[in-house]
């Protein structure tokens, strides 16, 4: 049986996973600044618009209150720190992209509670313990060590806080496993050369899927890091998921 992740049935694009971490890092960054005027039309078109009933789903697993303090990692365009924002939370979204955080803040000029600042998830400039709920979109799998990564959310959230993560999952049914990376490796790089003249500015996401721990690696990884109630919320078979857990008190 071929790899599991396609490998050799899939056109190839330019790599943005090279083995040097940093330059790793500026490959992706500068990736979704050239991206980010048409971000979120393709991420409609290549999800038939699901993405937004994904990133409801984690709003409302989060369920904050007026008073919390949230972080919103990688946070893009603002679609998850502004929905937080509007429950009343008190809100900083994060992303190393300053293109992706013009957007974002045009989209959240007026919102009550909300800021965004350029900075490296890798590297988030708040003290330890510093927020109720820290959130992630499609953004962990992209970061260029997924350990470390984790150890940054966890690092920052408060005891008896939350993280909850939503990104790309990979199925558990081989077939509907090989059809689903079979619509990231040929349909969504078509999407990225008609929209943004670029075929790997979105075959970067099936290339990124490999180096990302399936559902239940996630799930082990957080445990591992002080959080309990670990859950795996699994849509369309596991084509995507939300992982949410509790920092348990550091006594």
């Amino acid at each position: 049986m071929k790899d599991i992740l396609g490998k050799g049935n899939v056109p190839k694009v330019n790599s943005y996973y090279g083995r040097d971490r940093e330059g790793r890092a500026e490959r992706v960054r500068r990736l979704f600044d050239r991206i980010a005027p048409r971000y979120d039309l393709v991420n409609d078109l290549q999800s038939f618009g699901m993405h937004r009933l994904w990133k409801r789903r984690l709003v409302e697993l989060a369920a904050v209150r007026p008073g919390d303090l949230a972080l919103d990692v990688c946070c893009g365009t603002g679609d998850v720190a502004l929905a937080l924002a509007r429950q009343g939370a008190t809100v900083t979204g994060v992303d190393f992209s300053a293109n992706m955080l013009d957007k974002a803040r045009l989209r959240g000029k007026g919102q009550a509670g909300l800021r965004f600042v350029e900075a490296d998830a890798l590297a988030l400039p708040f003290a330890a313990k510093s927020f109720d709920w820290v959130t992630i979109a499609y953004g962990l799998r992209n970061l260029p060590n997924f350990d470390d990564g984790l150890n940054e959310l966890v690092r920052v959230l408060r005891p008896g806080g939350s993280l909850l993560i939503l990104d790309f999952g990979k199925p558990k049914s081989a077939l509907w496993r090989r059809g689903y990376f079979a619509w990231l490796g040929w349909i969504i790089p078509l999407f990225g050369r008609v929209f943004c003249g670029d075929a790997a500015a979105y075959g970067y996401i099936l290339e990124s899927l490999r180096h990302y721990p399936d559902q239940e690696r996630v799930a082990e990884a957080m445990r591992s890091r002080n959080l309990a109630c670990v859950g795996v919320h699994n849509f369309l078979g596991g084509v995507m998921s939300i992982h949410s857990g509790k920092k348990m008190d550091e006594n």
